[in-house]
C-alpha cells in the first residue's frame, strides 16, 4: 500500500479522513519523538552491544538520531529558559544524557531521553483531553442559521444574528443560538451543555441553548443572546481560563524547581570534586556516580504531579456539565465544610406556580380561575403569570376586560361589561373584579368576614402568597362585594433538592444555611422541608455578604446562587457556585464554579471529585519525593558505608522516569471518575 493510502482513506462520501494512528502522532509530536528515540535506541543497542553486526558508524548514527529525537523538546525548553537566565528540569535531563554519553553509556542516556519524552507525551495527552473538549465544544454551534424574515427563510452566518431575531430549527439540527421557543414543541438533547443524558421536552416559552440538538419537532426560536454571549461561548471561555490557572501546590512547585535545579547542579559538581580531590577515587567512577545523581535528583515526577491531576479533574467535571474557572477552586472545594444556598432559582424552580384554589360562597374552581385570570390578563406581575399559566393548563375561557388597572403593591382591578363566569345571583350589568392582598381591600374599606381572613392566614403560614378574588357589581355599595375565593401561589422546591442536601451531608458538609430576600414564613417552610440548619430571610445583597463573611469565618464555605443580587455574596464565598442555566450574567462571571443545566445533583459529585483530586495530588507529591530521595540516598549516601555498592545508571533512569510515568497515570485516573 502506498504512503498516501496509509496516510488517508476515503469515507463513503468521498471525504478525506486521517487514519487514527497518523492523526495520533500528528496531534502529539512528543509521542512521535519518543517512538523514534526508542526505535534507534533498540537498533543501536541490539545491533552493537548484543549482536555486534552493526558497524561503529551505524551505532554512532543510531545514537545521534536517538539523542536528537529524545532531546529535541528538552533542548528547546532549556534553551528558552537559559536565555531568561534560568535553569530548569529540561536542562538537568539534557546534561544527564550528555554525561551518560561521555562515560560511554549512550544507551542509558538515550533511555533517559526516551522516558523523559514519553512522560512529556503523556502530560501533553492529559492537556489535549481538555483542548479536545474545547475544540469539540467550538464545533457544536452551526456556522449558519435559518432566519425568518417577512415570512421567508434566509440563511445567514450565526454571527450576524441579533437580539429578537427569529430562527427556524428543523428536526435533527443543532440550535445556532441561545433563545426562547416561540412556536413548536420538541425534545432537545442538551447533553453537550448540561450533561443531561435524557432529552428534555421544550415548548413555547422554554429556554434553549446553542449547540444542543433538536429532536423530532420544528421549532421557532427568538434570539435572546448573540453568538458571542451564548452559554456555549461562555463554556469555551471558562474552560480555556481554567487550563491557564494553577493551584497553590503547583505554584509552590514551580517556584521550588528553579532553586532546586541549581542545588542539583551544585551537588553534582561536589560529587565530582570531593572524591577526586580527597578520596583518590578514579575519575571515571566518580563521574559515573555524579551523572547518576544528576538523573535521579531531577524532580520531573514532582513537577508534573499536580498539573496531571488537576487538568484531568477539570476535564472530568466539564464532561458532567460543571465548569471550574481554575484549579485553585477545585482545591478550595475539597476543604469546604459549610454550604450556603440562595433560595429562589436555586433550591426552588424560581417560577411561581398556583398551588391552591380555595373556593368561597359556592363558587366553583373553574369560575374562580376564570375571574382571576381574566382580571390578571394584562398584568406583568409574576403572580399574574402563574395564574394565567394555570388557566391555560386548565383550558378555561379568559374574558376581555374593558378597563384594567394595576395597583402597585396591592393587586389589580379589572372592569367587565357584563357578569363573567358562572352567575351566582348577580343582577347583570357592569362588573368589577379585584385580585389582591390585604392592603387592596383595606384601601377599599371592605370588611372581610373572619372565616375569609382565616383561610388567607392559613395559606400564608404554609409559605404561600395568597391573593383574594372579589367580585363587585358596579353601582352597588362596596360592602356588597362578594369574596369568591383565594388563589395561592408559591415557588416550588426543586424535586431533587432534598436528596441533594442529604447527599451533601454524606459528603461531610457539616452546616447548611439558606439566604433569601423572601419573608420569614416562606423561607422557614422551605428550610423545614429540606432540613436546612439556618435560615437568613428578608436579606438585601449587602446583608447576604455580611452573612457569608460570618459563615466564612467559621470555616471554608461555598455559596450557590443565580441572580444579580447573589453576585456580591458569590464573590465573598470561598467558592462561589452559579446556576448556569437560569443564572444571570453577573452571577456567571462572578462564580468560581458554574453548574450548567442548573443540576444541583452535580454538587455532591463536584465535592467528591475535588477531594479525590486532592488525594491524588498528595499521593503523587509524596510518591515522587519518596522515589527521588530514595534514589539520591542509594546514589550518594549508601556507597559511603558500603563501598562496593554503586547504583547502576540504567536503574536510576528507570526509577526516575518510571515514577514520572506512574504519577501521570495516577492523575489520569480522575478522567474516569465522571463515568461513575
Amino acid at each position: 500500500m502506498s504512503a498516501q493510502a496509509i496516510g488517508s482513506a476515503r469515507d463513503s462520501r468521498g471525504q478525506t479522513q486521517s487514519q487514527p494512528l497518523f492523526s495520533l502522532f500528528e496531534e502529539n509530536v512528543e509521542l512521535l519523538l519518543a517512538l523514534v528515540t526508542l526505535i534507534f535506541l533498540l537498533v543501536g543497542w541490539i545491533g552493537g552491544s548484543l549482536t555486534q553486526i552493526l558497524p561503529i558508524w551505524g551505532i554512532v548514527v543510531c545514537a545521534i538520531v536517538a539523542y536528537g529525537a529524545g532531546g529535541y523538546s528538552g533542548f528547546i525548553g532549556a534553551l528558552g529558559e537559559m536565555r531568561r537566565g534560568k535553569l530548569d528540569i529540561d536542562f538537568l535531563m539534557i546534561a544527564a544524557a550528555i554525561g551518560a554519553a561521555l562515560i560511554g553509556e549512550w544507551e542509558e542516556g538515550a533511555l533517559l531521553l526516551f522516558l523523559f519524552t514519553l512522560s512529556g507525551a503523556l502530560e501533553e495527552f492529559a492537556m489535549d483531553r481538555t483542548r479536545q473538549a474545547i475544540q469539540s465544544l467550538s464545533e457544536l454551534r452551526p456556522d449558519t442559521a435559518q432566519r425568518l424574515h417577512d415570512g421567508r427563510e434566509v440563511t445567514i452566518p450565526v454571527t450576524r444574528l441579533v437580539l429578537d431575531d427569529l430562527v427556524l430549527v428543523r428536526p435533527g439540527e443543532r440550535l445556532p443560538v441561545d433563545g426562547c421557543v416561540t412556536q413548536g414543541r420538541s425534545s432537545i438533547d442538551q447533553s453537550p451543555i448540561t450533561g443531561e443524558s435524557i432529552p428534555v421536552m421544550k415548548g413555547v416559552g422554554s429556554q434553549v441553548f446553542a449547540g444542543t440538538i433538536n429532536g423530532g419537532g420544528v421549532l421557532e426560536v427568538r434570539v435572546t443572546k448573540v453568538a458571542a454571549d451564548s452559554t456555549l461561548s461562555k463554556i469555551i471561555t471558562l474552560v480555556e481560563e481554567a487550563r491557564e490557572d494553577t493551584v497553590p501546590a503547583q505554584r509552590f512547585i514551580d517556584r521550588f524547581s528553579g532553586p532546586y535545579t541549581w542545588a542539583v547542579i551544585g551537588m553534582t559538581i561536589l560529587a565530582i570534586l570531593i572524591p577526586v580531590l580527597f578520596a583518590n577515587e578514579p575519575f571515571s567512577q566518580t563521574f559515573y556516580r555524579a551523572m547518576t545523581l544528576l538523573v535521579v535528583a531531577s524532580p520531573c515526577a514532582l513537577v508534573i504531579s499536580t498539573p496531571a491531576s488537576i487538568l484531568s479533574a477539570i476535564a472530568a467535571a466539564a464532561r458532567r456539565g460543571m465548569l471550574f474557572k481554575g484549579g485553585i477552586y477545585l482545591e478550595k472545594l475539597a476543604q469546604v465544610r459549610i454550604a450556603a444556598f440562595d433560595k429562589t432559582g436555586t433550591l426552588t424552580h424560581g417560577r411561581p406556580v398556583v398551588t391552591d384554589i380555595r373556593r368561597l360562597n359556592g363558587h366553583s374552581e373553574e369560575e374562580l380561575l376564570v375571574l382571576a385570570a381574566s382580571a390578571e390578563k394584562y398584568s406583568e406581575h409574576h403572580l399574574a403569570q402563574a395564574i394565567l399559566n394555570k388557566a391555560q393548563e386548565q383550558q378555561v375561557q379568559i374574558e376581555e376586560p374593558s378597563h384594567f388597572e394595576a395597583i402597585a403593591g396591592q393587586g389589580v382591578r379589572a372592569t367587565f361589561q357584563r357578569n363573567i363566569g358562572i352567575d351566582h345571583g348577580s343582577t347583570g350589568g357592569e362588573e368589577r373584579i379585584y385580585v389582591g392582598n390585604d392592603k387592596l381591600f383595606k384601601e377599599m374599606a371592605l370588611v372581610l368576614p373572619e372565616e375569609v381572613t382565616k383561610v388567607g392566614r392559613e395559606l400564608q403560614q404554609q409559605g404561600k402568597t395568597a391573593v383574594l378574588i372579589v367580585r363587585h357589581q358596579v353601582g352597588t355599595p362596596v360592602s356588597e362585594a362578594k369574596p369568591v375565593g383565594f388563589v395561592a401561589v408559591a415557588d416550588t422546591v426543586r424535586d431533587d433538592a432534598a436528596a441533594n442536601i442529604a447527599a451533601l451531608r454524606q459528603q461531610g458538609i457539616e452546616h447548611i444555611a439558606m439566604l433569601t430576600g423572601d419573608n420569614q414564613d416562606v423561607a422557614s417552610v422551605i428550610a423545614n422541608d429540606l432540613e436546612i440548619d439556618d435560615v437568613y430571610s428578608e436579606l438585601l445583597p449587602d446583608q447576604k455578604v455580611a452573612v457569608l463573611r460570618k459563615l466564612q469565618s467559621e470555616g471554608e464555605t461555598f455559596m450557590v446562587g443565580d441572580g444579580v443580587n447573589d453576585a456580591p455574596a458569590l464573590a465573598v464565598a470561598g467558592v462561589g457556585i452559579a446556576m448556569g442555566g437560569s443564572g444571570t450574567d453577573a452571577a456567571l462571571e462572578t462564580a468560581d464554579l458554574v453548574l450548567m443545566g442548573d443540576r444541583l445533583s452535580n454538587l455532591p459529585f463536584a465535592i467528591r471529585l475535588s477531594r479525590q483530586a486532592q488525594r491524588i495530588v498528595k499521593q503523587n507529591v509524596f510518591f515522587s519525593i519518596l522515589v527521588m530521595l530514595t534514589l539520591i540516598i542509594l546514589t550518594i549516601i549508601v556507597p559511603i558505608f558500603w563501598t562496593s555498592f554503586h547504583l547502576p545508571l540504567p536503574v536510576g533512569v528507570v526509577g526516575h522516569e518510571g515514577s514520572t510515568l506512574l504519577v501521570v497515570a495516577n492523575g489520569l485516573r480522575l478522567l474516569r471518575l465522571s463515568d461513575d
